[in-house]
């Protein structure tokens, strides 16, 4: 899961998606680090800047800083369940549908909050233990 704040309202093309306007707020992302160099690789990219813009949330990140990463190593797919857990906790919307879910059935993989999202809350929900790493804004 991918934490960002977006500091000011920003309108931002997100690939094929199309053209749409993020409000200021915090956004999670819920994303799998399954490819070559697994988590590591997957967080180091997604906090170093500029980049080749390839994923949905590699364009909303050209606008918004990462804050933290939360994650639970292990062989089972978690981004899906994720992202339903994260429609659960208080305050999430939806600010774009199909964000980050061209590859599966989910809704999207987005949501945005007014206030940062609650991990403790987010824990309770996905029962399990979720790792928390986290970077200054």
């Amino acid at each position: 899961m991918l934490i960002l704040k977006l500091s000011r309202p920003a309108t931002i093309t997100v690939g094929q998606l199309g053209r749409f306007r993020f409000p200021a707020g915090w956004y999670a992302y819920a994303g799998s680090a399954r490819g070559p160099g697994g988590l590591a690789a997957r967080v180091y990219r997604h906090t170093r800047w500029p980049k080749p813009l390839h994923w949905h949330v590699d364009y909303l990140r050209a606008c918004a800083c990462p804050v933290a990463a939360w994650h639970a190593i292990g062989t089972r797919k978690r981004e899906c369940a994720w992202a339903k857990a994260l429609a659960q906790l208080p305050g999430a919307s939806v600010p774009i549908p199909r964000f980050g879910a061209s590859d599966c059935h989910c809704h999207t993989h987005l949501f945005r909050f007014a206030a940062p999202p609650d991990l403790k809350a987010f824990t309770l929900v996905v029962d399990e233990p979720v790792s928390q790493e986290t970077w200054n804004v």
